[in-house]
């Protein structure tokens, strides 16, 4: 099906490619440069029991653009999400950089990580922008879960699949179109990569109310929509894991 999805999009970038390309300059000439979040890069949530090593890494979802806090972006709202899910106190730690791809992810930022207990990567965005081969996106990514986990240990892993581009209300038809499309086959991409590698879960969730859900920029989530998704990858990936997240392993 991935294939078949690349095929149809390709001849309509070739064809719309002129517009396309007009259509993606003007995008990136008005569309607000939003920060990354600010404050710590590590906090915890409190709960009861042993404690959950949750660590973060990716590109500028990861690092909270469109919000202005760490706590209050995707780290800090996931881990209240599992300590909600656990009743456990939750750890977390970020790593990442605003326009990374997954192959810049895995060299530069995955290493940064300490040891955890479980791992969100959030990548996808940028490797769509470059129109980066899919089988090079799916090797990059089967890379950068080996990185992750040579930093952080052998532990389960949760990639959050493509956001619905074919919605983000800062790209103009027929770019939004066609960048949807082709964030779909890297979707399929993504989970052939997560069945075929042990404790790799892949969750694509859909973009929720599109005026709570989007920053100022019109294309990286606001704070409201980083706990949305939070949320909803949590919830997801203890349905798909069929469990409640890890136990600490112990001796790390």
């Amino acid at each position: 099906m991935r294939f078949a999805l690349l095929r149809a999009v390709q001849p309509l970038t070739l064809v719309l490619a002129p517009i396309l390309l007009v259509q993606g300059r003007g995008v990136r000439a008005r569309t607000p440069r939003l920060p990354e979040a600010t404050g710590p890069e590590r906090g915890a949530v409190d709960g009861n029991g042993p404690v959950l090593r949750l660590a973060v890494v990716g590109d500028s979802t990861a690092m909270g653009v469109g919000a202005e806090r760490h706590a209050e972006a995707m780290p800090g709202f996931t881990a209240a999400a599992l300590a909600a899910a656990t009743g456990r106190p939750v750890a977390w730690q970020v790593a990442g950089r605003t326009g990374a791809t997954a192959r810049r992810v895995s060299r530069e930022h995955a290493p940064r990580l300490d040891p955890a207990d479980a791992v969100l990567v959030l990548v996808g965005i940028n490797d769509l922008l470059k129109l980066s081969p899919l089988r090079t996106w799916e090797r990059d990514l089967a890379d950068l879960v080996a990185a992750v986990r040579r930093s952080a240990g052998p532990v389960p892993v949760l990639i959050a699949g493509m956001p619905h581009v074919h919605r983000f209300p800062a790209l103009p038809q027929p770019l939004r179109a066609v960048l949807g499309l082709r964030a779909l086959a890297m979707d399929h991409a993504m989970r052939r990569v997560a069945a075929r590698l042990p404790d790799v879960t892949h969750l694509r969730v859909g973009t929720p109310d599109l005026h709570r859900y989007f920053a100022a920029d019109r294309f990286h989530p606001s704070r409201e929509g980083y706990r949305l998704w939070a949320e909803r990858l949590v919830s997801g990936w203890r349905i798909l894991s069929g469990d409640r997240p890890p136990e600490p392993t112990a001796g790390r």
